[in-house]
């Protein structure tokens, strides 16, 4: 049988320990790993101690490992088993570590869901829908999420989208009301909120504009639609192609008449 024949502490790191069999460097250990199985010099390994003693320090090695990787932020339960695994620790040895991080509270999928949804919901204003989608990406398990995030009220859900629409409508005052709230809508679904919800948002965001935005809003996307549309078009041709852009954009059939009668007006002077 192999006799530790010498124990050297490392020098980058005081914790871990060098240790040599018949005079030849075998392994090193952490500093817990050498106090549970008492090594010291003249120890004789059977292949049994051998095997115990290298799995042990390998779950210790990937323990401090994940340690390291949670140390700049929490991490779920998934997150760190994958981190482990992609570092090609076997996986009887990553689950004994994940075990040990439980149980010294450094993993804690429940701590780490309720966290997660707070953040998001105050730094990037995230509806339901998109939380769950990243809490899944995160892999934790889906009645978690549905129990932290059914305490995510309605009533906050609301101040949140509505702030974000608002947000999108300052953005949106060159273009159509109904642009804009296509705008809010588009960025409220993506935000993860409900087709209700966003319903009930959108009602209660101003958009209407005044005359005299309205008649920017005419100039702009009507010259612009004008001047495309009259290299390939005229007449009857031109007027249909002119009202359907313009109308897409939002803008009221009356106001498109208006503006395409000054044109043709203009273009027959």
């Amino acid at each position: 049988m192999p006799i530790v024949t010498k124990i050297t502490q490392q020098k980058r790191d005081k914790e871990r320990f060098n240790i040599f069999l018949d005079g030849e460097y075998a392994f090193s250990v952490h500093e817990s790993v050498l106090v549970k199985f008492g090594l010291t010099k003249g120890m004789e390994l059977d292949d049994w101690s051998l095997g115990d003693i290298t799995y042990e320090a390998e779950i210790e090695k990937a323990f401090n490992r994940a340690l390291h990787y949670l140390g700049f932020r929490m991490r779920s339960e998934h997150e760190v088993k994958e981190k482990l695994l992609a570092e090609e620790y076997g996986e009887a040895v990553v689950l004994e570590a994940l075990a040990k991080l439980k149980r010294l509270n450094f993993l804690d999928d429940v701590a780490f869901t309720e966290a997660f949804v707070r953040t998001k919901v105050k730094s990037s204003q995230a509806g339901p829908t998109l939380l769950k989608q990243q809490l899944t990406q995160k892999g934790i398990d889906p009645a978690l999420q549905e129990r932290v995030i059914a305490e995510y009220a309605t009533s906050e859900q609301y101040e949140v989208a509505l702030a974000l629409a608002e947000k999108v409508a300052r953005r949106s005052e060159n273009i159509s009301p109904r642009q804009a709230q296509q705008k809010m809508q588009q960025t409220l679904l993506r935000k993860g909120f409900s087709y209700e919800l966003i319903r009930d948002v959108i009602e209660n965001v101003d958009v209407e504009r005044e005359e005299d935005e309205w008649e920017a809003i005419i100039e702009r996307e009507g010259e612009k639609a004008w001047r495309r549309l009259s290299r390939k078009h005229d007449g009857y041709q031109l007027r249909q192609r002119v009202k359907q852009t313009l109308y897409q954009k939002g803008i009221p059939f009356d106001r498109i008449d208006q503006f395409i009668e000054e044109k043709e007006n203009e273009e027959n002077e």
